[in-house]
């Protein structure tokens, strides 16, 4: 493989609160990069030079891989880039895409199980788009059907020595509120395309990486391509009710196929890149938060709202859910976490950052005093929020129902909490808080007290019930955290650098640092850890320009035509460099 040159990689637009901070600091350890220099490279000239880290001048912390392209496969990916720079490829990726937008593939919190739900059978309309679309990929590569709709693809490689890698995307989306159908600038499931954006729920989660890896495929195939290293897709069907029918499933099958640790690197969706404090960092997280959904349920006498108790059961849940947001989980900085490493590399690269600051930062891996003030600014600065909840444990609170009639009192009232679990924390932890913050409510109201089941106070002659429980079986403890000292970080690291410096990069002159973090979201990597130590979770595009208003799961949900291009050049580049690579 070769390192691409680009002094630069592209520029993008503003920050994004919404992302993970990491990267491993190497305190005093120097690195050496030769550099080939003094020539005048055109767009996408490959230079031949050897693997080097690239450290940080100043600081020596948050070692960047060189940027990595193929080299036995260079006049491909070359060829390939060169596709992927013209309009009429963006105009057949955008419509590709808008195409299984237009399959309206949701994914409810109440669904059973696959042969009794209708709902499911959607996705038999788009597995006919997959094969229409990609008629090279199901005539090359084999496909198992897993739980109906799950979806295994192997193209066997020609070395049967070397482990697969794992590319994963799910079918699914988030359902749309039909009370917010008027709010859509297009139809929320018209895969439109105005030259820009595609428009549609699942633009931007996740069909694009779904239709974006199947895309690459169908291109290295059109062109001769075979793999000498095999590949792997998995797309699950329900990755937004947590996988159980799809992923897991998946996850099974593939253990059965091939073991325990059987596959050299997993890159699912996840984190991708942004501008922050002035420079660009783009942060495929390491480790997953930990996930838990609680049922808080409040049942008491019913009766003539004539005649009122002082407080109904609506009215003591509304008392417990305010106790519990006055008294959130701390946050703490700990120099374990894959958030901390991130906070390294923003020290060590963005040039923005206030020099006292970042000062505090580097010192921080010694010092506690330094760690406290670098806890007290995060904590405490204009983004508090969001890194208070990145390095904290959170709940959020989301459904809440109770009442049937106006002049009767509401026998039983409920709320529903998600929680994402700090990287230091557990879901035993969580449930530990919860007791003790509710007992003393239950004894207020004179309420017998259970936890999963578990009696923790009995009245003997109680005024009603306050139950807490996980109806979902959501329990989630946080993952193992994939090291960034291994081959796979380095292929990883490497080719979202060489894919910026082949792509945007190029135009921009702008450098792509790379910052491994922690993900609050919880993908479907989550069945997965069986089958490899290596797992990522990283979408190449920047947060900000490629997705409109920068969020997903809500109205007018679109995807950025040129991100998405990335996103393909991103895959082809990874199946290219991990054929080639010796070190998996």
């Amino acid at each position: 493989m070769e390192k691409a040159t680009s002094k630069h990689a592209p520029a993008v637009p503003p920050p994004s609160p919404s992302q993970s901070w990491r990267t491993s600091p190497h305190i005093g350890r120097a690195f050496t990069v030769i550099l080939l220099v003094g020539l005048a490279l055109t767009p996408l000239k490959l230079l031949d030079f050897h693997p080097a880290r690239v450290v940080s001048e100043d600081h020596g912390i948050c070692a960047q891989e060189t940027p990595l392209v193929p080299s036995t496969h260079s006049a491909l990916f070359q060829a390939l880039g060169e596709l992927y720079d013209t309009p009429q490829f963006k105009e057949t990726a955008a419509e590709k895409l808008g195409g299984a937008v237009r399959v309206p593939t949701e994914s409810f919190d109440d669904m059973t199980a696959v042969g009794t739900d209708s709902r499911w059978d959607v996705f038999g309309d788009l597995h006919h788009y997959l094969r229409v679309a990609f008629p090279r990929v199901h005539e090359t590569l084999e496909i198992t059907a897993v739980n109906t709709y799950g979806l295994t693809y192997r193209w066997q490689g020609s070395d049967a020595s070397l482990k697969p890698i794992l590319l994963v995307a799910h079918q699914d989306v988030v359902p749309v509120d039909q009370a917010t159908v008027s709010e859509w600038l297009h139809a929320p499931f018209s895969g439109d395309y105005d030259g820009k954006w595609i428009w549609g729920r699942g633009s931007a989660d996740n069909k694009n990486g779904l239709i974006g890896i199947l895309s690459s495929i169908e291109n290295l195939i059109e062109r001769g391509f075979k793999p000498r290293r095999p590949i792997v897709l998995a797309f699950g069907f329900d990755e937004e009710i947590h996988g159980l029918h799809g992923a897991a499933e998946i996850a099974a099958h593939l253990l059965r196929e091939y073991g325990k640790d059987s596959f050299a690197i997993l890159v699912d969706e996840g984190t991708g890149y942004s501008q922050e404090n002035g420079a660009f960092f783009a942060k495929p997280a390491v480790a997953e938060k930990g996930y838990l959904d609680l049922t808080i349920s409040i049942s008491t006498a019913g009766g003539h709202s004539s005649v009122p108790p002082p407080h109904t059961s609506i009215g003591i849940l509304a008392l417990v859910i305010t106790h519990l947001e006055s008294r959130p989980y701390p946050s703490r900085l700990i120099r374990d976490s894959p958030a901390y490493e991130t906070i390294q590399c923003i020290a060590a690269h963005a040039g923005e950052l206030p020099d006292d600051l970042r000062s505090d930062i580097i010192r921080s891996v010694t010092s506690t005093r330094a760690l406290k003030r670098v806890e007290q600014a995060i904590f405490h600065g204009s983004q508090g929020d969001f890194y208070r909840s990145l390095f904290g444990t959170t709940q959020a609170v989301d459904i809440i129902a109770g009442g049937v009639k106006v002049n009767a009192l509401p026998e039983r009232a409920n709320v529903a909490i998600n929680h994402r679990v700090a990287s230091d924390s557990s879901t035993s932890a969580v449930m530990s808080h919860l007791t003790a913050e509710l007992k003393p409510i239950a004894e207020r109201f004179n309420l017998a007290f259970t936890v999963l089941g578990a009696n923790i106070t009995s009245p003997h002659s109680s005024a009603g019930t306050l139950d807490i429980s996980d109806p979902s079986h959501s329990r989630l403890d946080p993952s193992p955290v994939t090291s960034t000292k291994e081959a796979a970080w380095r292929l990883l690291a490497g080719t979202i650098r060489g894919t910026h410096a082949t792509g945007r990069g190029r135009a921009s002159g702008e450098e792509l640092f790379v910052a491994p973090s922690l993900d609050g979201a919880n993908t479907d990597t989550r069945h997965y850890w069986d089958l490899t130590r290596n797992i990522f979770r990283y979408g190449h595009s920047d947060r900000n320009v490629d997705r409109r208003n920068g969020v997903i799961h809500t109205v007018n949900e679109a995807q950025g035509a040129d991100g998405f291009v990335e996103m393909i050049r991103f895959f082809t580049t990874l199946i290219l460099n991990a054929d080639e690579s010796n070190e998996l």
